[in-house]
């Protein structure tokens, strides 16, 4: 299975690929994935395929089963029942970049936040207009407009963002880098991507993660903090909110 488009440029919004398998399911899986599947809190991209004679439209993407790189399958998950284009057919993936584009936004703009917050995440979800990160933090902070200011000074620095790779090993013996109690990092092939938000003479982030990002927090936009609720003794969940 080729790397994904997805890995490779989030910008991407259209790409040919070749249907390789079906689940039992009802879904498809392809050669080379445009389609980002359900992980890491970011839920799953949907679209259209077409083919000739033909034409599907993608409500979400999961992952399936280990497929012949012992990575999981990416599964493309019909809006609708109906009769699947043959294994063998090639298809162009057709992505809902309005969609697509606002979840980059929002999760990029997640990673800022726990810079600004900067303790343990237990927990988190990406959303197009309010996302959340689960806090392992007692109290509830008091300072709430100094750090929205924190997060939209980072926007405004127009910060580049860059992904990099290290092995499992490295991440072992890195233990730091790690963010995200209840997630584990994106590990396969013996390698780990890093998101990086700053220039290395410069870096206000760098942690593991599989999912799509922005290139400069500049396209992030402006964002507001919401609400911050109590999630046990030890938890507070802290809302991010993208008005625009």
């Amino acid at each position: 299975m080729n790397t994904p488009y997805f890995l490779t440029d989030a910008y991407l919004s259209e790409a040919p690929g070749q249907v390789v398998a079906h689940t039992a399911e009802g879904g498809v899986v392809l050669d080379r994935s445009l389609f980002y599947p359900t992980g890491g809190g970011q839920p799953g991209d949907s679209g259209h395929l077409t083919w000739a004679g033909g034409a599907m439209q993608i409500a979400t993407t999961v992952k399936g089963g280990a497929g012949a790189s012992g990575a999981p399958d990416i599964v493309l998950v019909p809006a609708a029942p109906q009769a699947l284009p043959p294994v063998g057919t090639r298809v162009e993936q057709h992505l809902d970049w309005t969609r697509r584009y606002r979840l980059m936004r929002m999760h990029t703009g997640l990673h800022l936040l726990s810079v600004v917050i900067p303790l343990p995440v237990s927990g988190g979800a990406v959303a197009e207009t309010r996302s959340r990160l689960d806090f392992d933090m007692p109290d509830a902070p008091e300072d709430r407009e100094t750090l929205e200011a924190r997060l939209n000074r980072m926007i405004d620095d127009d910060l580049p963002i860059s992904e990099t790779w290290i092995t499992d090993a490295d991440l072992a013996a890195n233990p730091g880098l790690v963010k995200t109690m209840s997630v584990a990092p994106p590990r396969g092939a013996a390698h780990v991507r890093l998101i990086q938000i700053g220039n290395s003479d410069e870096m206000v982030d760098l942690q593991p993660c599989g999912g799509t990002h922005v290139a400069r927090t500049s396209e992030i936009g402006r964002l507001r903090l919401g609400k911050i609720e109590k999630k046990g003794r030890q938890n507070r969940r802290v809302y991010l909110h993208l008005d625009g």
